[in-house]
């Protein structure tokens, strides 16, 4: 994260190859690509085959997806992703994710 004075600071997780939901930095990604914000200011980060959710108070959640590759839609776990490289959010809390392996794009509605 960059503030307005051009401070850099990682407010949450770290990298170390896993992708354990938690607090700040007990959280941990497999391999962070595309990164969006909402008008919340929770951040929404794709991470091998999944689309990671983190908080204003720095939780970070699984919202969609596992670590198994696939391409299959649903909510949660049961949707599945082959490594998603980008994500955008659009201001009625959509989330359109660029799968690349799958040569996709998909779209995760607000809930």
């Amino acid at each position: 994260m960059i503030d307005p004075a051009g401070v850099v600071t990682t407010p949450s997780a770290t990298w170390n190859g896993g992708n354990q939901d938690g607090t700040g930095t007990a959280a941990t990604f497999t391999g962070p690509a595309g990164v969006a914000s909402d008008a919340f200011g929770n951040v929404y980060v794709t991470d091998s085959n999944e689309i990671r959710k983190v908080t204003p108070a720095g939780v970070v959640t699984t919202l969609a997806g596992t670590v198994t590759a696939g391409s299959a839609n649903g909510l949660g776990s049961a949707a599945s992703f082959d490594e998603p490289t980008g994500v955008a959010a659009d201001p009625a809390g959509n989330l359109y994710v660029a799968d690349s392996a799958d040569k996709e794009i998909r779209k995760i509605a607000p809930h």
